[in-house]
């Protein structure tokens, strides 16, 4: 793939179209989640220079990654620049099935020990950055993030513990449906998401839905059982390369539709 390469975290925001610039796809103060999720949100949908946190849950392994997926897909979908910095297990191509545009998919697996500047950096330029969030981060440093964010009219979206997020999102139940009698294949989970927060998203919500479901998630009806899927066909989107420690990759002509990955020092 053509393209330049940038040497450290602090070049990433002039690879990309600054959060604040206004267009057609993304320039609205608010960005569309999922229409199964708009309950959760007091805005109905991802408010431009809000903090929506996504908590781990016990164990972590908890149905927190495909909430955080589901939060994605349609601002993706929608045109929007997103960004996964420090889960270096993240599965693009269960992002693609989603719906979440790989051309629009900043990676960054190993922030290192600057975290923060490579946030601050994506935040400059991103629509949505989420972030897990280590466990050395101090309540300046997430206040200072989150005000960033307030004033680029990014979407903060911290995965782990964060205090102080106007909403703070997590899975607190599931069940996996696809396994018979000993035998069969994972296909979806039902899980319940709890919604917290402050100022409007004060009153805690709970719904239940379907990660994945059909089509992206779908809330399950209280006295209906589950409906069986069908087996998901194999995705067609594009696949993402991952450079050396410390670099970024970016086409050379300022496009929207290029892909980039970003990694940091190993």
């Amino acid at each position: 793939m053509a393209g330049r390469m940038v040497v450290g975290s602090a070049a990433l925001a002039g690879l990309v179209r600054p959060a604040s610039a206004q267009d057609p796809a993304t320039g609205h103060r608010l960005l569309p989640v999922a229409p199964e999720l708009t309950g959760l949100l007091p805005n109905r949908g991802l408010r431009r220079g809000s903090t929506i946190a996504v908590a781990t849950g016990q164990p972590r392994r908890s149905g927190g990654t495909s909430l955080v997926l589901a939060l994605l897909a349609e601002a993706s979908r929608a045109g929007s620049w997103c960004a996964v910095v420090g889960v270096p297990t993240f599965g693009a191509g269960a992002a693609a099935e989603l719906g979440i545009a790989l051309d629009r998919l900043a990676l960054v697996p190993h922030p290192g020990p600057e975290w923060a500047t490579v946030i601050a950096a994506l935040i400059d330029g991103v629509d949505v950055v989420v972030a897990a969030v280590p466990a050395t981060v101090s309540a300046s440093v997430a206040n200072r993030l989150a005000a960033r964010a307030r004033q680029r009219g990014s979407v903060l979206v911290p995965y782990g513990r964060w205090d102080g997020a106007d909403v703070t999102l997590q899975v607190v139940r599931g069940a996996w449906e696809g396994l018979g009698q000993g035998r069969g294949r994972l296909r979806r989970r039902e899980v319940t998401v709890s919604a917290r927060g402050r100022g409007a998203a004060a009153r805690p919500k709970e719904i239940k839905v379907w990660l994945p479901g059909d089509g992206l998630t779908r809330v399950i009806p209280r006295s209906a059982p589950a409906a069986a899927v069908s087996a998901t066909g194999r995705s067609t989107a594009g696949r993402l390369r991952q450079v050396g420690p410390a670099v970024a990759s970016a086409p050379t002509a300022p496009s929207r539709r290029a892909a980039l990955t970003l990694v940091g020092p190993t």
